[in-house]
């Protein structure tokens, strides 16, 4: 089943690798007989077009969720929301993770906007720590999940799986607001406006770079989305949009044999020259020359 979901991931395509899964659902726990799965995460970034909810039982691994590096440890609780970009560092120890994922076509057919505040402390916190009795309650319930799909794959129908969808997300959320480390909703107005321009660059940084356009989509003027992004962050806007450009540039240089050509175009550069000046002036070197290094 693991082989299944990697052959059917779409790694080659203009842009970023992407990885979705075959099927509407899938259940199922991995062990350390499963690392080497695991590491085709590690060599560079790719963006998961399900979403995923993992319970980590043994053994760590350190990942990066959207540009942000985290230790997940034992007992601790990864919810990743599609589109997330996604690359695993190292994995450590007698692994033992559980793992619920749901296509982005399920997805898209399951509006699940319905908690804007759920979904915000998921963004800010997609690792939680669970204390024993938590921990071991999720433990009971993935377990008897990947028995009852093994056993009744073929019966849990698209009705089922969005009970399931929405009572995951029902009991994330109760697991997010009892967590006193965790904030729902916005914070500041700064952060909230720092927090919807990082989801557009997510979104959009292959095909626009100018803040301007950004702080259009935010109803702001330009100069206020940089002074709130600075504020929050410490970085500027064109930071920020910048390493997810060189992010993506790097990970296809890589990770496919696309034509620096077609990278440049994939990443809306209008000509191979100003991409390698532009990767260039942040990497160093030359795309030609990362590619070969």
């Amino acid at each position: 089943m693991y082989i299944c979901i990697i052959q059917n991931a779409n790694f080659m395509e203009q842009d970023i690798p992407k990885i979705d899964l075959p099927e509407d659902c899938i259940i199922g726990h991995l062990t350390k007989n499963d690392i080497g799965l695991l590491s085709l995460y590690g060599n560079f970034p790719c963006r998961l077009k399900a979403g995923v909810f993992v319970l980590c039982l043994d053994g760590e691994l350190e990942a990066s969720l959207n540009l942000l590096r985290f230790k997940v440890k034992p007992k601790s609780f990864i919810t990743v929301l599609p589109g997330t970009i996604l690359q695993i560092h190292k994995v450590e120890g007698n692994i033992q993770i559980y793992f619920i994922g749901f296509s982005s076509t399920f997805i898209g057919q399951n509006n699940i906007h319905n908690a804007p505040e759920v979904l915000y402390a998921i963004r800010e916190n997609p690792v939680m720590e669970l204390e024993d009795t938590p921990a071991e309650l999720m433990k009971d319930y993935f377990a008897l999940l990947a028995k009852t799909y093994l056993a009744f794959n073929e019966k849990l129908n698209k009705e089922i799986l969005s009970h399931l969808l929405s009572g995951v997300l029902k009991g994330v959320g109760a697991m997010y607001e009892s967590n006193k480390g965790v904030k729902l909703g916005g914070n500041t107005k700064a952060e909230q406006i720092c927090k919807n321009f990082e989801q557009l660059v997510i979104q959009n940084y292959n095909r626009e770079r100018a803040v301007a356009w950004y702080a259009q989509q935010l109803n702001i003027t330009a100069a206020h989305l940089s002074t709130m992004v600075k504020q929050s962050t410490g970085k500027t806007c064109i930071d920020i949009i910048t390493a997810m450009v060189i992010m993506d540039a790097k990970a296809q240089l890589k990770s496919t044999d696309q034509s620096i050509h077609d990278i440049a175009i994939s990443l809306n550069f209008s000509n191979m020259s100003f991409f390698g000046k532009y990767f260039k002036r942040y990497v160093g070197m030359g795309p030609l020359e990362y590619r070969n290094s």
